[in-house]
């Protein structure tokens, strides 16, 4: 959850190799009133992440040691839920698959400028998860809105948060449509990133609800949205 109640002032954790990206960027977050937080490896920067709490986590993906896909999989396991930005310099839908299956949350490609940055994660730091209380059920396809734990003819299923969140939305207001807006304030509020990373979260949710089993619950419903029946 986020650490502060004044989103203004972040508590940052910026974990990349590359020092004078991690200067640059810890520099201008200071200036703007952020704490940032920097590990230069994916090692420590794992560590510093389960030690402490960050309001939201930049994270490269190329490092030597551990990568950050490494690193975001390894907060998955551990129960971290705090947003995740991946940065990198990989820029096609095959990387920013890799990257949001891997439980980011956005993914920036460099270069960049640092006011987009301070931007995305503001919007990712007012994404907390919200209380839920009771199980959703389509077809075989089960999820427990309070261990987030998702199961689909008796398998379970490990979706990362982005997925989880889409997942919990359409079932709620199924068999209804939900609208590509609706999805996308959902993740990311009032600034929504490229119609890349909506679509990535779409494949890789059907992928692992859809694809190995018999018949496909999740419907696009063309210039519209998505349902779920």
């Amino acid at each position: 959850m986020p650490l502060s109640n004044d989103k203004e002032k972040l508590r940052v954790l910026v974990i990349d190799d590359d020092y004078d990206i991690a200067a640059n960027i810890t520099d201008f977050l200071e200036a703007k009133g952020h704490i940032p937080d920097f590990s230069p490896d994916g090692f420590n920067g794992l560590n510093l992440a389960i030690k402490n709490t960050y309001d939201v986590i930049v994270l490269d993906v190329m490092m030597p040691g551990i990568d950050g896909l490494t690193v975001c999989r390894k907060l998955n396991e551990k129960g971290i839920d705090t947003p995740v930005l991946m940065l990198t310099a990989r820029d096609t839908l095959a990387d920013k698959l890799s990257g949001f299956d891997s439980g980011a949350d956005d993914y920036l490609v460099k270069p960049f400028e640092p006011e987009e940055l301070e931007v995305r994660l503001k919007a990712l730091s007012r994404r907390g998860k919200k209380s839920v209380h009771s199980d959703l059920k389509v077809d075989d396809l089960e999820l427990n809105k309070t261990t987030l734990t998702v199961k689909r003819a008796g398998q379970t299923i490990d979706l990362n948060r982005a997925c989880l969140k889409i997942l919990i939305k359409l079932m709620e207001k199924s068999p209804e449509v939900v609208t590509r807006n609706e999805i996308e304030n959902l993740l990311w509020g009032e600034d929504a990133p490229d119609s890349d990373a909506l679509r990535s979260h779409i494949y890789t949710l059907r992928r692992k609800t859809d694809k190995p089993f018999e018949k496909a619950l999740i419907h696009t419903i063309h210039g519209v949205g998505y349902k779920i029946e």
